[in-house]
């Protein structure tokens, strides 16, 4: 079974040199291997994928001897994530991911989707996953996001995933899954934040249109963008128009970044991403 490890820290002289020394007193093979240096800020990066027999606690420990304290060690099978989905009206996101989990195309295991509306129960039901309708009508923002919060909490989510859930979270929403929260943007951010991009974008008389994948922090589409793709308009398409083509956007950028997320890709530093093809 290849096994990953996942280190960041502080750059200094020799890193790869002290990591793959203690790999292979181990005697690991190194299957695939990618570093980076953020030299802005000094940051080393290192994804590796190893195969062998090995004592995970002795191995760590060793590494953690040969490197800056601040290093942060992970080593994981890259077992399949558990998530829940939210949405609320628009179908091609939700559809787009339950399509993929059916396939195995995901490295996910989707445990229910959560909505503020009925809308897509139906077609949640049809993939034989729980459809949490939870509607926000008469409900203050924090009493509806704490009946959220307590029917994610049945599931104890590895990741959950905005699949167009069109309602603006708190910051106290998001501190309970800090870098676990990851939204689609119908936007190339950071242009035309918020609502009705398409409508902005028209405005403008704008050439592309894109959609942006990233993590959610307390910042309303600023937290840190792990995908993003464009194609192209012209002056002919409405408003309306270049909406239905978002959507096709929208559905692979989502897709291609959970992906990316759930295979132990992506790196968050900071406000950015460090991500390993």
């Amino acid at each position: 079974m290849a096994h990953l490890l996942l280190i960041h820290c502080p750059a200094e002289p020799g890193l790869i040199y002290k990591i793959t020394g203690v790999l292979f007193k181990h005697g690991l093979n190194i299957v695939r291997n990618g570093e980076f240096v953020d030299r802005d800020g000094n940051y080393f990066f290192m994804r590796t994928e190893i195969t062998g027999a090995f004592d995970a606690a002795t191995l760590l420990e060793e590494l953690r001897a040969a490197l800056p304290v601040a290093a942060s060690i992970r080593l994981t099978t890259n077992q399949p994530k558990k998530i829940v989905l939210m949405a609320t009206k628009e179908h091609h996101c939700l559809s787009e991911l339950l399509v993929r989990h059916e396939f195995g195309e995901l490295n996910a295991r989707v445990l229910a989707v959560v909505s503020n509306y009925e809308v897509l129960g139906d077609l949640t039901r049809k993939f034989n996953l729980p459809f949490h309708y939870l509607p926000h009508a008469n409900r203050t923002r924090e009493a509806h996001e704490a009946e959220v919060l307590a029917v994610l909490a049945q599931y104890q989510p590895d990741f959950v995933v905005l699949a167009k859930y069109m309602r603006i979270l708190t910051s106290d929403f998001v501190a309970h899954y800090p870098n676990r929260l990851i939204n689609i943007h119908h936007s190339f951010l950071p242009a035309f934040v918020g609502a009705s991009p398409y409508a902005q974008a028209y405005a403008r008389g704008v050439k592309i249109i894109g959609a942006t994948a990233h993590f959610v922090n307390e910042q309303l589409d600023q937290g840190p963008i792990i995908a993003q793709n464009v194609i192209p308009i012209d002056h002919t398409q409405s408003a309306h128009e270049m909406a239905q083509a978002g959507r096709d956007v929208e559905k692979i950028v989502l897709a291609r970044s959970l992906k990316m997320v759930f295979d132990e890709q992506v790196f968050v530093h900071g406000n950015k991403t460090v991500i390993f093809d």
